[in-house]
């Protein structure tokens, strides 16, 4: 089948409106977030209404040998999203309904294209909490979120989103639609598909619909920030309060980089002058909360906190965290940022942030870290020049060796935002020839035409 002739089928079965082929049209579709992964010129972009659309482009596709990148709203850090060359782009957002909320069985029922924070806002209504929250929560689709497994703030206490995936629809390479999972608190019947559909970066199937457990609705957080004259001080509180079985609903760091980058961003005085961030929150409400930054205090103190400080007040929390939440803001102000997700044990956070300020004066630039102190996931973020000659290679230099890094201390190369199309060869050192071999070996029986984003995560 021709190209022509398969654009022809596409705008048959979905619509021509549903086909785009305008050169500076697609470009806005053929890449995510991370401006450092590869990404090719697709041939098509494909914006299907329904499940049926889905179905019709992956078959037309399956025919005419042509590859299929599957895109949700693009907020993604890893390139996962990015076309190839001759690709069809498939994007899911204008599969936005939430199909169901069924408040006594905590559960909602969604396609891929619903917002995050939209879906939060409506569940919040019947007194429910979908708790992942990534960064990008209030433009972000749950179809990019299942794929890459994302994560957010709230994970120290709530978990990832696979934590929260019942079931799931999926197209598969030949257009068969599968149904995994169940509605069900339990159920062990056969092998758990879902789990391997969450977190594939769209490498095995389409994502159509979603069944996600809920949360009751937590209560308005109590905030604490403490500020510590050096990162290993910090890191002994969170060894200790976690040690001490402490489950605060947010527990994140920001390195003295951050902590300066920020301060310089708002124009204002964050609490130290050359030292590190903790910032806490507490969602129990009441008395429960104030005893638990009350002991989160206690523990910061004992470890050379040289500032505590917890309020109950919402409007003042917000504004103590919203040091945190512009932190790549107040970076990119600096300069082009580079971006890396390394997730390490919890008592190696201290080492991740020391070895990243080596690494940022062997190479000359700033390596900043801020990240999820609760569950070890770091994000050190390197800025450089785009524009000065040689500073790209000392910033990719700085990223590599940051995930070297990461693996040494006994962590993994990306801890929430997917391997896609810049991590490859780190996935392959950190699961071995074998997990490698493993991988492919699914990949093939679920798709042998390697007709699912090809080129990411692994290569056949």
């Amino acid at each position: 089948m021709s190209n022509e002739t398969l654009l022809d089928r596409l705008r048959s079965e979905l619509g021509a409106d549903a086909v785009v082929t305008d050169v500076d049209v697609m470009a806005t579709y053929s890449r995510d977030q991370m401006p450092l992964a590869p990404a090719g010129t697709p041939l098509a972009v494909v914006l299907p209404e329904d499940v049926d659309g889905v179905r019709a482009t992956v078959r037309a596709c399956a025919a005419a040998r042509v590859p299929v990148v599957p895109r949700g709203a693009g907020s993604g850090l890893s390139g996962g999203a990015n076309a190839v060359d001759g690709c069809v782009v498939l994007v899911t957002t204008k599969l936005d309904e939430i199909v169901e909320i069924d408040p006594d069985n905590r559960l909602a029922v969604v396609q891929p294209g619903v917002v995050n924070q939209d879906l939060r806002d409506a569940v919040a209504k019947h007194g429910l909490f979908y708790p992942p929250d990534p960064s990008s929560y209030d433009w972000c689709t749950i179809g990019g979120n299942l794929a890459t497994n994302a994560g957010g703030l709230c994970c120290v206490k709530y978990g990832v989103t696979s934590d929260f995936v019942l079931g799931l629809e999926v197209v598969l390479a030949d257009g068969s639609l599968l149904r995994t999972g169940r509605r069900t608190v339990k159920g062990v019947a056969g092998y758990d598909l879902t789990k391997l559909f969450v977190g594939s970066e769209g490498t095995l199937g389409v994502i159509t619909e979603a069944t996600l457990a809920l949360r009751p609705l937590p209560q308005a957080p109590a905030t604490l920030v403490a500020a510590f004259p050096s990162a290993p001080a910090a890191g002994v509180a969170v060894s200790r309060i976690v040690r001490e079985g402490l489950v605060p609903s947010l527990m994140e760091i920001m390195d003295t980089a951050t902590v300066d980058a920020v301060s310089n961003y708002l124009r204002t005085d964050l609490g130290t002058e050359r030292g590190t961030l903790l910032l806490c929150q507490s969602d129990t409400g009441g008395e429960r909360a104030s005893a638990e930054l009350s002991a989160v205090e206690r523990i910061c103190s004992e470890a050379g906190a040289e500032m505590t400080y917890h309020t109950d007040d919402l409007a003042e929390g917000d504004l103590l965290m919203r040091a945190r939440r512009v932190t790549l803001l107040a970076l990119e102000s600096m300069g082009s940022c580079m971006t890396d997700d390394v997730c390490v044990p919890r008592t190696r956070i201290a080492d991740l942030i020391t070895g990243c300020e080596r690494i940022a004066e062997e190479v000359g630039l700033t390596v900043a870290v801020v990240g999820h102190a609760g569950d070890g996931n770091m994000h050190p973020t390197v800025v450089y020049d785009a524009s000065s000659e040689g500073e790209f290679e000392r910033a990719k230099r700085a990223f590599d060796a940051i995930l070297e890094l990461g693996l040494s201390l006994g962590g993994t190369v990306t801890g929430e935002h997917g391997v896609g199309k810049f991590k490859q060869e780190w996935l392959a050192r950190e699961i071995g020839p074998v997990g490698l071999d493993v991988h492919r070996r699914i990949k093939r029986a679920l798709d042998p035409q390697n007709l699912f984003n090809p080129g990411s995560m692994f290569s056949l």
